[in-house]
């Protein structure tokens, strides 16, 4: 009672009602880009660079649970396409984005999926914002200019005591900015500033600890692109 079955483009697939629609296209080697979702979370829906056609309609993926019959296309529809890459486009033109001197680059999730988009430059005029950075927490740095607004940040990572959320957006538009709660970040442990820091997708939230001196982490994306590790973490996620 609770298989269905799908087509992603023109593929029939026998999966679980309910499921998210972008983790079943993964689990079946049908990569679909995404910025905002982290699995095993609640959906936020706000980068829509996952967004498909699903019956004739383009909505995000991460959203959608999977139904009985559902007609998704993917790589199928070449609009469906252009449009993932012009939102990831908009991403790096609304912010300050110099991946060569970014501590977080070959980490960072922006970066990697523009590669896998085949963006070589955008197509819209790059707005050059002037972002004041927040240097005054103890431990976390906060680069203004490479925030996505994903909002990963603002929704999963609260104050242990109260549950209070430790991140926050500010106003609204192009004036919107992300904003952090001095007393409630200082009160985080090393191991949930550094969750904080790697659920940033890309080198917005960095901790102070680590930089230059103190690499970060290994450049993951060089060693494996964000199509195949989205691919293989969902098969591995299958099997076990």
């Amino acid at each position: 009672m609770n298989s269905v079955i799908i087509t992603i483009d023109g593929k029939k697939i026998k999966t679980t009602k309910g499921e998210t629609l972008v983790d079943v296209a993964n689990k079946n080697g049908i990569y679909i880009p995404t910025l905002c979702y982290m699995k095993d979370k609640p959906c936020l829906g706000t980068c829509r660079v996952c967004s498909v056609k699903v019956n004739d309609y383009l909505i995000s993926s991460c959203t959608v649970p999977v139904a009985d019959g559902m007609v998704v296309e993917v790589e199928n529809d070449k609009e469906g396409a252009d449009m993932r890459k012009a939102l990831i486009e908009l991403l790096f033109v609304e912010g300050n984005h110099n991946c060569p001197s970014c501590e977080k680059s070959g980490r960072c999730e922006l970066q990697a999926v523009g590669y896998e988009t085949n963006m070589m430059v955008s197509r819209f005029p790059y707005r050059f914002p002037v972002n004041e950075r927040d240097y005054a927490s103890d431990n976390i740095w906060l680069e203004r200019d490479r925030c996505i607004f994903c909002q990963r940040c603002v929704e999963f990572i609260k104050d242990k005591e109260t549950n209070q959320k430790i991140f926050s957006i500010s106003n609204r538009g192009s004036k919107s900015r992300i904003e952090i709660d001095i007393d409630l970040a200082d009160k985080m442990s090393l191991e949930q500033v550094a969750e904080a820091a790697d659920m940033c997708p890309v080198g917005c939230i960095i901790n102070k600890n680590q930089g230059f001196n103190k690499a970060i982490g290994k450049r993951k994306f060089e060693i494996e692109t964000v199509r195949e590790r989205a691919l293989n973490t969902q098969k591995n996620s299958k099997t076990t």
